[in-house]
């Protein structure tokens, strides 16, 4: 499980540190008709590294704090998503 915390309607989709316990993740999909959790899960399984279909959208649909469910072993995601955290810009 992963929490996330969205920015819709940024000008690039980046993984943007941490918000409030949760990765931040600037979006460039609009909020409008699932269009900004689309591209949420099908960034995250690039970043993952893993297909598309091992992200699922647990909870938050509506909401920018989203749960995601990723079906990769969690050292493997976590160590993923730190090194794409230390990249710069």
């Amino acid at each position: 499980m992963l929490d996330v915390h969205v920015v819709p309607n940024a000008r690039h989709t980046q993984l943007d540190g941490e918000h409030g316990g949760a990765l931040r993740v600037r979006l460039g999909a609009p909020a409008v008709d699932g269009k900004a959790n689309a591209a949420l899960l099908v960034y995250l399984a690039t970043c993952c590294d893993v297909p598309r279909r091992a992200i699922t959208l647990i909870a938050g649909q509506t909401a920018r704090r989203k749960r995601v469910r990723i079906a990769a072993p969690v050292d493997a995601v976590w160590l993923r998503l730190s090194a794409l955290l230390r990249q710069p810009g």
